[in-house]
């Protein structure tokens, strides 16, 4: 193993990583509140994907150049999951919030498939082509290949975490999202709208979904209906591997799983990539089911 092949693995795990820890976030807000596993939130990232796909082609036949065309359909991918985020949770997870913790797993179960199905009556079953919206050019630095289009994923993810991060510790909405976290009824007594939070909660949370969804749409260049299933597993190992209802636990569980996944291609075939996540979430769950980091009830949003 050469080091040259090393270096480029580990900064194709970053790439990978920045993603997973995105969408491990959406898991890790909603466990943080309701205990609840979202298992629909990796079909949130696809149709994040799926939205910013039919925007930019649009935006790109009407002349309108491929940043701008990006910025609009991140725009309005984040808005259509936040909206749909919400809409699940007002719809199929809140009339179950105080049924056996059984109940809301299985409809989150049964929601992710509905909104497969749903993807696939809108867009069928085939693999969309993304528009190249950031140049793919290879930039060398040193002994590492990237593109732009790399460069800006893990930019856009640790800006997009740090934000998070400054929500949840230093705005009036983070202090009601851990005080709710931490206990709903103690929360409502002191006059937080806890049923209005939760709604926040999901909103950013999918949105965040969204742009994962466009990153990954962007970085591998299609898009389909199946693309969020095995993206919200590893997402969810990612969570657990942190230490699920942690926000750091969550970003450095999908840095790590990244790093993990293409840094074993060195010594398996590409084939078996995805076997190194799910190796991983049972070791977690063995040897440390806290999490790497650990939950800290009172910093959970």
């Amino acid at each position: 193993m050469s080091m040259d092949v090393l270096l480029q693995q580990i900064a194709n795990g970053l790439v990978v990583g920045s993603v997973y820890a995105l969408v491990a976030l959406g898991y890790t807000m909603v466990y943080g509140i309701l205990q609840l596993i979202n298992f629909a939130h990796g079909e949130i990232v696809m149709i994040g994907a799926l939205t910013a796909l039919v925007t930019a082609n649009g935006l790109l036949s009407a002349g309108l150049p491929s940043v701008l065309a990006l910025i609009i359909s991140i725009f309005v991918a984040m808005v259509v999951c936040a909206i749909s985020g919400v809409l699940i949770e007002r719809i199929a997870y809140r009339p179950l919030r105080n049924a056996p913790r059984l109940a809301p797993l299985i409809t989150a179960i049964g929601v992710s498939i509905l909104l497969q199905q749903i993807a696939i009556l809108v867009f069928g079953r085939n693999y969309f082509s993304f528009p190249e919206l950031i140049d793919k050019t290879p930039i060398q630095i040193g002994a590492i290949t990237v593109t732009m289009n790399e460069i800006v994923i893990v930019v856009t993810s640790v800006a997009l975490m740090a934000g998070l991060i400054w929500l949840v510790h230093r705005t009036k909405i983070g202090t009601a999202m851990r005080a709710t976290a931490e206990n709903q009824k103690v929360a409502g007594l002191m006059g937080i709208d806890i049923n209005k939070i939760i709604g926040i909660t999901f909103a950013i949370g999918s949105a965040l979904g969204a742009v994962a969804g466009v990153m990954v749409a962007s970085n591998y260049g299609q898009a389909h209906y199946y693309m969020g299933f095995m993206l919200g597993l590893k997402a969810f190992t990612a969570a657990v591997m942190g230490g699920i209802g942690n926000l750091w636990g969550a970003m450095i569980g999908g840095l790590i799983l990244g790093l993990v996944e293409n840094v074993g291609l060195i010594f398996v075939r590409g084939d078996y990539k995805d076997i190194f996540a799910f190796i991983v979430l049972v070791a977690v769950l063995i040897f440390r089911p806290q999490g790497l980091v650990g939950e800290k009830v009172a910093e959970r949003a």
